[in-house]
């Protein structure tokens, strides 16, 4: 009989033990359980914040694509006004170099024809001189033959013959 109490004590043991590990397995799945709950609720608390994240970086990139876009336009723009001003510029200096040939040949002739140059000065300061002293002739001759008239309605001096 004693194995049989025996028998009975390690049957009853066995089973304590087993309620132990079921009740540590159950509290440990139920731990788990909620566990997952708050991993469940984060994962989808991600996929909210990834659904906003993708809709702003599909506008982020249909907006970078608009400025690509406008980019190009203005930069074709932008090259036909630097064509026209590459063109001004050519014409600025194709205008310089013809003001500087003309410069030079005008400067050329004025060296060749000094002499008569400087007789047609001289020449006119001579024809000026005759004509200023003409004027100055006639001026007085002018002033000669003047008398004085008084003008109509006004009244004359008395006149004292003592003087």
């Amino acid at each position: 009989m004693d194995w049989q109490i025996l028998l009975y004590i390690a049957a009853i043991v066995a089973a304590v033990g087993f309620l132990i590990l079921c009740i540590a397995l159950a509290m440990t799945l139920n731990s788990l359980k909620n566990t997952l709950k708050e991993v469940s609720g984060t994962v989808a608390g991600l996929e909210n914040q990834l659904q906003g994240v993708t809709l702003e970086t599909t506008n982020l990139l249909h907006k970078t694509n608009e400025l690509a876009e406008d980019i190009q336009v203005k930069t074709e723009k932008l090259n036909g006004v630097v064509d026209a001003v590459k063109g001004v510029g050519n014409s600025v200096t194709d205008l310089n170099a013809s003001v500087r040939r003309i410069t030079m040949s005008i400067a050329s002739q004025a060296e060749q024809n000094e002499e008569k140059i400087a007789q047609v000065v001289q020449w006119s300061n001579v024809a000026m001189g005759v004509r200023d002293k003409w004027k100055a002739r006639k001026a007085y001759s002018s002033q000669q033959s003047e008398t004085y008239q008084p003008v109509p309605g006004q009244k004359q001096l008395p006149h004292n013959d003592q003087y």
